[in-house]
């Protein structure tokens, strides 16, 4: 089954694919040495840490798995929908992703266990966000199922099978946006320090404008939108 999706998903995927990519370095970079972007890590340094008894550990992974799925359920409320279309309220759940990251900063700064949770939920919000559609194609804050997706079309290409080729371009697209960001982030820390986590907010909120005037460009005066 082909891939179709609007223009527009593709360049906002790829775009926060470097936000989260950057969210994500800093993160690591940070007091806490903590990805933030992704559970699959977390989750394991969860279970090592209950079976070595480590109480703080424990409760510092939880609130980093709490906070991941305390922004997808954000997205959920705020887009209401499964369905990825034009109208639904994605500039306010961009907004929302920026709000996070900017409040995270100072908190960051002064190495309190808030700014890396709010930062796990800038990137569950995301995450969720840009999945509201059946088949969860896309995914820019983890890139296990963008390299699955690679083998799987190098393994059909080796056995003479048709290739998905878009689907391969944007998983292509996506972990070469999460790895720039990562390049730049950590060029950023390395210069700035958590004030770097000023980069991928502000890039969030010029996502969140452009889908705005596109979306006002594609339906004007149609009455038809159904949110912010």
């Amino acid at each position: 089954m082909g891939l179709h999706l609007p223009r527009w998903v593709w360049i906002g995927a790829v775009a926060l694919a470097c936000v989260a990519g950057m969210v994500n370095v800093i993160g690591y970079l940070g007091f806490e040495h903590q990805a933030v972007s992704h559970l699959t890590g977390t989750t394991s340094l969860l279970g090592a840490a209950l079976a070595h008894g480590d109480l703080r550990a424990v409760m510092h992974l939880w609130g980093m798995l709490i906070a991941f799925c305390l922004g997808a359920m954000l997205s959920g409320l705020i887009i209401q929908d499964q369905t990825l279309r034009l109208g639904r309220r994605y500039g306010a759940a961009l907004a929302l992703e920026a709000l996070l990251l900017l409040v995270a900063i100072p908190l960051f700064k002064q190495e309190q266990i808030w700014g890396a949770l709010l930062a796990a939920t800038a990137c569950g919000l995301q995450n969720a966000m840009v999945t509201t559609y059946s088949g969860a194609a896309v995914r820019t804050t983890h890139l296990s199922g963008m390299f699955t997706d690679l083998g799987i079309g190098l393994g059909h290409l080796l056995r003479g099978m048709p290739l998905q080729v878009r689907r391969l371009t944007l998983s292509g697209l996506i972990i070469s946006g999460f790895l720039g960001g990562g390049v730049l982030g950590a060029l950023l820390y390395r210069q700035f320090g958590y004030d770097a986590l000023l980069a991928p907010a502000l890039l969030t909120g010029l996502t969140g404008t452009g889908y705005v005037a596109y979306r006002q460009w594609r339906s004007p005066g149609t009455g038809t939108e159904t949110g912010a």
